[in-house]
């Protein structure tokens, strides 16, 4: 059978328009299809905007820092609307440079919603177009919880949209976008309130890295409510009503259910191709990130699995050199490096402390310390928290976690040294850059405890 092109692409985000660029450059004829917006999650309502907010919420601590270092400055509060056309337009260049970085590679895009007809056969925008493989990359939707009055709630995507500051908000969650946001509208000015199910944030995390964050939200004056869910919300006139399995109730201008973000498989037609996918609608791959059809491949948050950008990028590019580079390759899932962009950000690659305990015996190594600039700004909640851990058989860093000025950009370099297996020895003997906070992880030398003994 002849078919329209040899690959087309399901979602133009970052893994998909990677995976497109790559198999056209090896020859393919390739198709992309983006009903949204190119780019994707990140570039449009993820870790681009994000990080610019990030950035923006920063620099009013350094400003009242500065006096601590003899600067004179003064503030005039934040101006929301500028923040805003500022992000905007950043993101619309960025999404830009998506499409033209389609076209200049010879792929076909279509500004269109595609969904399943059958295996090979697929309706865009209304077009019947047909493929010998198919790759789906259309990441996750943000969620709400299944509570009364969820529809009054906001959810991540809208804090984007928001015409100005709300300045009562509550932020349901404690995974990265969660405790990112908290940070990100306490730091330009509002008053925030985080509410949690569990006893501390960022389940999954290294528990002292969980530990030293919880406190580090505090200090800067976020209202933690942990071990309990919300139940319901109300409309009180333009403000939220807030109810808690406690029994308690808080007034709010704005509510935001960060709660989880689901595979965005609704509605795709994956039943008309015989694609399956589990109980929380998520495709289901093998490790060449094929499907049920063999044919059919899926990568990226759709199979909510590491929902991080980079790996649906690094994904993509295998699997296009792959099925038309004659270069079979995989991506491995372990070691992936992480970043949380709270205030202080976190780090962290590898196995925490606890799956370490599980595997045999461990060395665990310890520092904590207040970084150079806040030992005079005495800016609270910025203490640093740095640890790796060892196997006690092979001296291998089985997981380096940090809390911190500069986390994330002290962890990539740190996450080349743990995926090429260097050893507690390895980082011994290298010389510290002085002074950095950097140096604390190659001047460990104490063991703090040993586990899993």
């Amino acid at each position: 059978m002849a078919y329209d092109f040899d690959l087309f692409v399901i979602g133009g985000g970052s893994g998909g328009v990677r995976s497109a660029r790559i198999a056209s450059g090896h020859g393919a004829r390739v198709a992309v299809a983006e009903e949204r917006f190119w780019g994707g999650t990140c570039v449009n309502v993820g870790c681009v905007p994000k990080k610019i907010m990030v950035n923006a919420a920063e620099y009013g601590a350094w400003a009242e820092d500065a006096a601590a270092f003899g600067w004179s400055i003064e503030t005039h509060g934040h101006d929301w609307a500028k923040l805003a056309a500022a992000r905007d337009a950043e993101v619309a260049r960025l999404s830009g440079i998506y499409g033209r970085l389609l076209g200049n590679a010879g792929v076909t895009s279509f500004d269109a919603r595609a969904t399943f007809l059958d295996a090979h056969t697929l309706d865009v925008g209304g077009k019947r177009v047909t493929a010998e493989r198919i790759i789906i990359a259309v990441g996750g939707t943000a969620s709400r919880l299944d509570i009364p009055g969820a529809e009054l709630g906001l959810i991540s995507d809208d804090i984007f949209t928001l015409k100005a500051l709300p300045k009562r908000v509550a932020v349901l969650g404690a995974g990265y976008i969660a405790v990112e946001f908290a940070c990100i509208l306490k730091g330009l000015g509002a008053e925030v309130t985080l509410v949690h199910r569990a006893p501390l944030p960022l389940r999954g995390f290294d528990e002292d890295i969980r530990s030293a964050a919880a406190e580090a939200l505090v200090a800067q004056g976020i209202t933690c409510r942990a071990d309990v869910s919300p139940t319901r919300i109300e409309a009180q006139g333009a403000a939220r009503l807030l109810h808690l399995s406690d029994g308690s109730a808080a007034e709010f201008d704005a509510v935001f259910f960060c709660t989880g973000r689901a595979p965005a498989t609704k509605g795709l037609g994956l039943e008309k191709a015989g694609v399956a996918v589990n109980a929380a609608g998520a495709i289901v791959v093998n490790e060449d990130h094929a499907t049920s059809q063999p044919h059919i491949f899926a990568i990226g948050d759709v199979l909510d699995r590491v929902n991080l950008t980079p790996m649906a990028t690094a994904v993509g590019h295998a699997l296009a050199d792959t099925l038309y580079g004659n270069n079979p390759r995989r991506v491995s899932y372990e070691n992936v490096p992480t970043a949380v962009f709270m205030n202080p950000p976190i780090g962290t690659v590898g196995i925490t402390e606890e799956e370490a305990a599980k595997r045999g015996p461990a060395d665990i190594y310890v520092t904590r310390f207040t970084p150079m600039r806040h030992t005079i700004s005495k800016r609270e909640g910025r203490k640093t928290l740095m640890k790796l851990v060892v196997c006690q058989r092979t001296q291998k860093i089985l997981g380096a976690h940090m809390i911190g000025e500069d986390a994330g950009e002290m962890m990539q370099g740190i996450g080349i040294a743990v995926v090429m297996g260097a050893t507690k020895q390895d980082f011994d003997r290298t010389i510290g850059i002085h002074p950095t906070a950097a140096e604390e992880f190659v001047t460990l030398r104490t063991r703090t405890r040993v586990v899993g003994a």
